[in-house]
């Protein structure tokens, strides 16, 4: 992939030389600011002048530690966490004991296992980091020392060091290319590791330095080289080389930047410039940003409140100190009286604050932060671990490179994505073309089966072996000798800038430029027109198995600008054509008027192509006179040779020569996209994710990529085209872009139903309005507003409204120029409204800075988590500045791995790292942290309870091992088991519902309500708690006769409660249980009365008298029945309120989760008397193509396509590259789809419920088409049954359940309205015998229409149930109806 220049060739002699004076002023302040040096001066072989400007050594460092300097950085790193801080200051408290009631192990024992924990994981970080150092660092070089080359290690080596370089070594430094092996000083390299760029790059030494090729001349080199300082500038490098008083100006073609490697060279020797920090890949290397997660933000602003809490209740008891030591302990002072530091109440009350503020801080737990990270851990672990994440192909598994981001991917809103090698294979090739106004490629079998591949070798034995066609047609064109035919392979044979390299006879390996032009001369060679060699003036082609040397006159290079690209070539028999290649936008314009006709006839083939998604080239050829040659060549050499502007003169010349040129054809490159990425873009719309494409390719490209992964669709309203090159047209694009899509919104929400066919079709392709009710057409909103049968008029609103409110079936594409002015500050807001209310957004040639300004403006305007997915070294930042960072392996290097959270190399696993990684991830995060908050508050409020019956003496309720092993043994494991295993739905389901997806996007799971709901119960537990034992212990005796009522014997009640209502709530809490699930919760509860029985033994006692003051407690409570009388009484207490609140809900409001989990459970009973195992699946009814939305059948859309560079044809033609070997094409692999992707419909954005059902002839959008759906007694149901289970059969409702089925808030759920009589005798709705009375209430059973199941399940509306054969997870898929909704 090739980074884009945003300025037009032609701007440069006015732009470059203002940027360059911007640049060096910028260059010049930050070199002033920092102290760095303004220039680098280098001498060759001279060690003592380099060093005295102690310029960085070679040795490359990305280590944070060593040794000596771990342990306190590391310290020092982790207390400036506000929680480590905390409680460090905690523990200072404790060790006070005027204020401490807890001894000091009680905090330093958490603290230190924290600390201990963080302390390794560094450490091993950093052990990797210095073992990659190491590695880089003892590589081995040539070094040219005193006249001879001795191998150094990478650290070594210094700045002025002259190496030798060999064929596929890495560069070791940033050097200057001295001399090399080849021919004129040339030395080809590839940057894949710098750039994300496979292709080749060819570097050129100075004239002056490229004969000295061997060590004995290189020695006596002494020049000097003056240049810029060290700087991240990829492909700019400005410096001067003085030598025999002679200077020489240095470009960034001569030198060689480290990371890159020499290919086909094979030796170079360069002159070290830059080297470790220094060099420009490490200068381009920075720091990441650090990501956190919005749960984590969450927990930093809940920690606050908490503490803000814990100073309230401190000062609460403090105040009750001060009134209870005044009024009370008063008179007890004869006896009990004051510390010596304490000489009144207030004093007193003081000192209380703190030792509360130490007994409460529990609240806070350190262990929180530990169990946190150990979860994100074992979810990373998930994620490296599964194998449906993995590609055989590539041998590649799914890597999650951070563990802090986890939960996130379950909250995802907005994905941008790169589109060549992400969305795309980059691999091209030959589908199919059009022949003087004949098309070929389209190939139908009669029979309905696969086509069959032509076999070439017979024909022609130097064909491709792997080369992929089908229409025999062209190739019995060819042999019967068409002119046109051959004149068009002919073009493509000559009319490129591929290297050709032929190591036996037949075995051709072509090395393009570009993947286009490689599948363009690879088709020629298939159809007998095979590309030989070249020479600088020669191009040597086997034509149907003649030989056949064109002389080459002239090479009219590509730009992007001129968008095509010529040839001028004389035949042997001394002819001289024009062959042009190149948009059929602009080559059109260049025909000679009589090609009108074939013109017409061409356009509407690519037409079809450009529909197909294809990359489309038009081809044409003017045949040139001898007298016409001699004049345009004259005007050529003076172009060349202009001092200034010359590239305008250039494209004026060819320009000139490029007019009267007649049609040959076109042709038609498929770029592959990879397997599943359709279907994964649509499931991830279904789920509420808005994906961005932003590329570097041209518009043409990118929009046609996006037609084939099924982006835009002809179904659209209206796709926009943003390309203005000034502030104001780009301004006034994206309103009158905004004003359309309020036109359209208006008149939809205000037609009526019988006056608008329309309307009924834009509300079951879901554009934002829901489905009319039994009589009426008006969308969800006016509905719940007005309950009125007929639509109302619409409202007027203010504009923002509208746009988040906007139908959605609109696109955008906005071109690189165009989104420079987007992104100015005062236009950053309309941009942001305009696209978000678009269903898709393109951003064609954007550079990689641009990438990163787009998401960063979502990211500060809609306050939405995003995702940026790429391939290559250009998107590097725009992955760092999204939330999460997603690298593709593929074919561009690994720089876009190196920089990402999580990388793996197909797109399709992105929609299972989200909707099924990223939403357990974030469901078990959130049920841990409700479940953690609660069980300490409901431990720690016990002794804020306990502070009004003690006299406010600070004493605790528990036993103070028990407060230390709470947290970190007693109920640890449960939660942590949880935390890493639960589930809500299995993996299949959460693929199949992708609605499932929006609660985290909603932030549903964890929020401040959710915060609070837990504190509540907390609060209420602790009540219980405390006061159900003080209740019943107050007034009990011991079998004895002797009274309860002592301290110990609560204290070791109270805490057996507490350790067995949280273990019955971590029960509850729990949805998914394993075998380790089990095993933790009784080993917890195990270990609890193990080591208290333990540390209440006489053994200890006696051992430790002053540590152990519970002798026997345990033992002499515990074989009490009223004991465990009031723990199962408090514990029933606590637990029945949950069971009710948790079946209320379920009943009334179930989640969508709980729907999905109800018909699984009803599909597996059905399977199991069946005896067999059925799937999910459906139809889903689609439109009438009739009467489609904006459809774009009349349209004229180029497909021009041609990822081709400039400046190619000139090396050429000059011969210095004729040594450039070639690689071996790839295999072309094919491309699945799926039929039910086309009509898809867009998830709708509903803030309230929808009807039950609705009627069939008054709807216009009701929940089935009339008379178009089968039976449904032989279809499998979308809640999950067999294929001969029908649906009624699966809907039988357990006594309790609701009368309808409800989702959660953000999602479509169904209020009780009766259901209308349907008009289709074939179609059974969910409707059980017991319905709904005339008052509303529920016989008993559910009441449900297959529309509001499929609402529910998947956010469509107006699908009917059928056969279907797809087996892939996903949405059913699409039948054509002919019925049209009235």
């Amino acid at each position: 992939m090739t980074i884009p220049k945003d300025i037009p060739d032609k701007w440069f002699p006015i732009v470059l030389p203002l940027q360059r004076k911007k640049q060096q002023g910028f260059d010049a302040a930050k070199a002033k600011k920092k102290g760095a040096e303004e220039e680098r001066r280098v001498r060759a072989n001279d060690r003592e002048y380099n060093e005295k400007f102690q310029y960085a050594s070679n040795c490359i460092m990305t280590s944070k530690y060593n040794i000596i300097t771990f342990l306190p950085v590391n310290l020092f790193e982790q207390f400036q966490e506000v929680a480590n801080t905390y409680f460090l200051f905690l523990l200072i408290l404790q060790l006070i004991p005027q204020i401490s009631s807890l001894s000091w192990f009680t905090t330093i024992v958490p603290l230190v296992l924290v600390l201990s924990i963080t302390a390794v994981k560094d450490a091993t970080d950093d052990y990797f980091r210095h073992k990659s150092d190491n590695q880089v660092n003892n590589r081995q070089s040539q070094v040219l020392i005193h006249g001879s080359l001795q191998k150094e290690k990478w650290m070594h080596v210094r700045v002025g060091d002259i190496i030798k370089l060999e064929n596929n070594q890495f560069v070791a430094a940033d050097l200057l290319l001295l001399s090399s092996s080849e021919p004129h000083g040339l030395c080809y390299i590839e940057t894949a590791e710098l750039d994300g760029e496979t292709n080749m790059k060819v570097r050129q030494s100075v004239s002056v330095t490229s004969e000295l090729g061997d060590p004995i001349h290189l020695a006596t080199f002494n020049g000097e080289v003056v240049c810029e300082p060290p700087n991240n500038k990829l492909d700019r490098f400005c410096g001067t080389l003085y030598w025999k008083e002679t200077k020489y100006s240095l470009s960034n073609q001569h030198v060689l930047l480290r990371g890159c490697v020499l290919r086909n060279t094979e030796t170079c020797y360069g002159l070290v410039i830059f080297a470790g920090p220094d060099t420009k890949l490490m200068q381009n290397s920075g720091r990441t940003k650090f990501k956190r997660t919005s749960i984590d933000r969450l927990m930093n602003t809940l920690v606050l409140w908490i503490f803000g809490f814990l100073v309230c209740m401190g000062v609460i008891l403090a105040v009750g100190t001060a009134v209870w030591e005044r009024e009370v302990g008063s008179l007890f002072q004869s006896y009990l009286p004051w510390d010596l530091p304490v000489d009144n109440f207030l004093f007193s009350a003081f000192l209380s604050f703190w030792s509360y503020v130490i007994i409460l801080n529990t609240v806070v737990p350190i262990s929180l932060y530990v169990s946190v990270e150990v979860i994100r851990l074992g979810h990373s672990y998930f994620i490296n671990w599964d194998r449906k994440m993995f590609c055989p192909q590539c041998n590649t598994a799914a890597e999650a490179r951070t563990t802090t981001l986890n939960e996130e991917l379950g909250q995802v809103e907005y994905i941008f994505s790169d589109k060549t090698g992400t969305l795309t294979q980059n691999i091209m090739s030959f589908n199919k073309c059009s022949i003087n106004g004949h098309a070929y490629g389209e190939v139908m079998d009669p029979l309905g089966g696969k086509p069959k591949r032509l076999d070439f070798s017979p024909f022609n034995p130097l064909a491709h072996p792997d080369f992929c066609f089908y229409d025999e047609s062209l190739l019995e064109s060819v042999k019967v000798g068409d002119p046109h035919t051959h004149e068009f392979f002919r073009l493509l044979s000559l009319c490129h800038t591929v290297m050709s390299e032929e190591k036996s006879e037949g075995d051709l390996l072509y090395k393009a430029q570009s993947p286009d032009e490689g599948a363009l001369v690879t088709a020629a060679r298939n159809f007998g027109f095979v590309f030989r060699s070249r020479t600088p003036g020669t191009i040597t082609v086997t034509e149907l198995g003649r030989p056949v040397t064109y002389t080459l006159l002239a090479i009219l290079d590509f730009n992007n600008i001129r968008k095509r690209m010529s040839v001028i070539v004389r035949n042997p028999e001394g002819r001289i054509r024009l062959y042009c290649k190149g948009a059929d936008t602009l080559l059109f314009d260049r025909l000679h008027p009589c090609n009108q006709d074939l013109m017409n006839i061409t356009s509407d083939h690519l037409n079809e192509y450009a529909a197909d998604g294809l990359r489309t080239l038009a081809l044409a050829y003017r045949d040139l006179s001898e007298e016409q040659w001699e004049e345009w060549s004259e005007s050529h050499r003076c172009a060349d040779r202009a001092a200034d502007f010359r590239e305008d003169r250039l494209a004026a010349a060819y320009e000139h020569v490029e007019q009267d040129m007649m049609l040959l054809g076109a042709t038609a490159i498929e770029d592959k996209l990879q397997e599943g990425v359709p279907e994964t873009i649509a499931i991830l719309t279904l789920a509420n994710i808005k994906i961005w494409v932003l590329t570097g390719d041209k518009q043409e490209t990118a929009v046609n990529i996006g037609y084939s992964c099924k982006m835009l669709t002809d179904d659209m309203t209206e796709v926009f085209i943003i390309s203005g090159h000034t502030v104001q047209s780009v301004r006034q694009e994206l309103r009158r872009a905004r004003e359309r899509m309020i036109s359209f919104s208006r008149s939809r929400e205000g037609s009526k139903v019988g006056g608008a066919e329309g309307w009924g079709e834009a509300c079951f392709l879901g554009n934002g309005f829901g489905p009319a009710g039994a009589d009426g057409g008006v969308g969800e909103e006016k509905q719940q507003q007005h309950q009125s049968p007929a639509p109302p008029s619409p409202v007027p609103q203010a504009v923002a409204s509208l746009m988040d409110n906007i139908s959605g079936e609109f696109a955008i594409v906005i071109n690189g120029h165009s989104l420079a002015h987007a992104l100015e500050a005062d236009m950053e807001g309309e941009f942001v409204s305009t696209a978000c209310a678009c269903r898709a957004v393109i951003c064609c040639r954007v550079t990689p800075l641009q990438k990163a300004q787009v998401v960063e403006v979502i990211k500060n305007h809609k306050k939405a988590v995003t995702l940026a997915i790429g391939d290559g070294a250009n998107d590097v930042s725009m992955i760092k500045s999204a939330h999460i960072g997603v690298g593709i392996s593929g074919q561009e290097g690994i720089q876009a791995v190196l920089a990402s959270d999580y990388s793996f190399s197909q797109f399709r696993f992105l929609q299972r790292l989200l909707l099924v990684h990223g939403r357990w991830s974030y469901l078990r995060m959130c049920r841990f942290l409700c479940y953690f908050f609660y069980k300490n508050f409901a431990f720690t409020m016990v002794h804020f309870w306990f502070g009004f019956f003690c006299g406010f003496s600070a004493q605790t309720v528990y036993d103070q091992y028990f407060i230390t092993l709470y947290n970190i043994v007693y109920t640890s494991l449960p939660v942590l088991a949880m935390g890493i295993f639960d589930q809500d739905v299995p993996e299949q389901r959460s693929l199949e519902y992708p609605k499932l997806y929006e609660p985290g996007q909603l932030n549903l799971l964890f929020n401040k309500r959710e915060f609070f709901i837990c504190i509540a119960q907390g609060i209420y537990t602790s009540v219980v708690l405390f006061f159900v034992p003080y209740a019943v212990l107050s007034g009990a005796t011991q079998d004895t006769g002797e009274p309860l009522a002592d301290y110990q014997t609560f204290a070791v009640s109270t805490a057996t409660a507490l350790v067995i209502v949280v273990s019955v709530q971590i029960s509850l809490d729990t949805g998914y249980w394993t075998v380790i699930n089990h095993l933790l919760l009784w080993v917890s509860l195990g270990t609890y009365f193990s080591i208290m029985l333990a540390m209440h033994s006489q053994t200890l006692f006696t051992l430790f008298p002053n540590q152990f003051h519970f002798m026997g407690s345990a033992q002499s409570t515990l074989v009490q029945p009223v004991v465990w009388l009031t723990i199962t009484l408090a514990t029933v207490i606590c637990i029945v309120p949950v069971l009710a609140f948790r079946f209320l809900k379920l009943d009334l409001k179930p989640q969508l989760s709980d729907t999905v989990r109800y018909t699984q459970l009803v599909s597996q009973k059905k399977r199991k008397l069946a005896g067999r195992v059925g799937g999910v699946r459906g139809a889903v009814g689609s439109v009438s193509e009739g009467g489609r939305l904006g459809a774009r059948g009349g349209s004229r859309r180029s497909g021009y396509a041609f990822a081709h560079q400039e400046g190619f044809g000139e090396l050429i033609t000059s011969g210095k590259n004729m040594r450039l070997s070639s690689l071996a094409l790839a295999n072309f692999a094919s491309r699945t789809s799926s039929s039910w992707i086309d009509s898809l419909r867009k998830k709708k954005h509903s803030h309230g419920n929808t009807p039950a059902s609705v009627s069939g002839d008054s709807s216009p959008a009701a929940s089935y088409v009339s008379g178009s759906a089968p039976p449904l007694s032989t279809s499998s149901s979308v809640l999950g049954g067999t294929q001969d289970t029908s649906i009624e059969e699966e809907t039988h409702t357990p006594p309790g359940q609701p009368t309808q089925m409800n989702a959660v808030p953000s999602t479509h759920a169904s209020p009780g309205s009766a259901s209308a009589p349907t008009q289709a005798p074939c179609v059974d709705l969910i409707t059980p015998s017991l319905g709904r009375g005339p008052g509303g209430e529920s016989a008993g059973g559910w009441n449900l229409s297959l529309g509001n199941v499929q609402e529910a399940l998947f956010g469509w509306r107006g699908v009917a149930a059928r056969i279907s054969g797809t087996s892939s997870p996903g949405p059913p898929s699409v039948t054509k109806e002919t019925n049209h909704v009235v």
